[in-house]
């Protein structure tokens, strides 16, 4: 069986609560042997820690900027103290799920995108002061999240991901230029999705991660339209388990096999984020 890394999943969210062993059983048995699980505010860096550690997955410490709205400086204070604490953890392997968000119309207007960028500032020197990786939030925010990873680039260069990447081919290999590795996940199973689906075909293999970003971002069989929802129809539940067949449209598009990408992305995950390479050799 292939071996499969989620990069990118909130196996925290109130969608698996009574169902993190099933479903974390359930994807390992489908070839997902570790999973990375991003914070996304000081309330929830405790759970995503403990879950990291219950199934032997790794974890990132980070407030999203979808939270920024809500968080107050103190919560910047309060992550620096947790990867002070956390930093000999060999489970701590990034901080995220930091970024920008200028698709939210709210997050758009001048003041947020403003504190947004703050925020997204101050994580990333705490990024490069503990010599940690960074797992970036993109929506419509790719040349802001550059100017910052340019003007703040350790003397080492960066490492980590571009989560749920859909810029365009001259913005990916920026990053990609930077140091970071990029996500794709069930967005790629939509025939309509052309722009992703070119990118994640072009693209070098080696600056591809796999994510699904569970419980969101569904793929394509599992995607239930507005109308669809509203007339009664259940939206089903995105899961690590997904992966492989997420995975699977990806080889395909690619003209390759599913052991060859799983094999190339694995090794591109461990890449990005370094201590997954001790894990996993553990």
């Amino acid at each position: 069986m292939n071996f499969w890394i989620d990069t990118h999943c909130h196996l925290d969210a109130s969608e698996f609560a009574g169902d993190v062993a099933n479903m974390r059983a359930r994807s390992a048995r489908n070839g997902v042997g570790h999973c990375v699980l991003p914070s996304v505010a000081v309330s929830n860096f405790a759970v995503v820690r403990e879950l990291a550690h219950r199934f032997s997955d790794s974890y990132a410490l980070g407030i999203h900027p979808l939270c920024v709205p809500d968080a107050r400086d103190a919560d910047l204070t309060a992550l620096d103290a947790e990867l002070a604490i956390r930093q000999a953890d060999p489970r701590l392997v990034a901080v995220g799920e930091i970024g920008l968000d200028f698709f939210v119309p709210a997050l758009a207007a001048f003041a947020m995108r403003e504190r947004q960028e703050y925020f997204y500032r101050a994580q990333l020197l705490l990024a490069r002061k503990y010599g940690l990786p960074v797992i970036l939030h993109v929506r419509r925010s790719a040349d802001r999240l550059l100017k910052h990873l340019r003007d703040l680039r350790p003397d080492a260069g960066w490492h980590g991901i571009g989560h749920a990447f859909n810029g365009s081919m001259q913005q990916a290999l920026a990053f990609t230029g930077q140091g970071l590795k990029l996500g794709f996940g069930g967005t790629l199973t939509f025939d309509a999705a052309l722009q992703i689906r070119r990118l994640a075909t072009d693209l070098p293999l080696g600056d591809l991660v796999m994510e699904t970003d569970s419980p969101d971002i569904a793929p394509q069989w599992l995607y239930q339209t507005a109308s669809a929802r509203a007339a009664g129809q259940v939206q089903a539940r995105n899961e690590p388990a997904e992966l492989p067949r997420i995975a699977a449209v990806l080889a395909q598009l690619r003209g390759i096999s599913p052991a060859a990408l799983a094999q190339a992305t694995t090794a591109n995950a461990v890449a990005a984020l370094p201590k997954l390479g001790r894990l996993l050799a553990a």
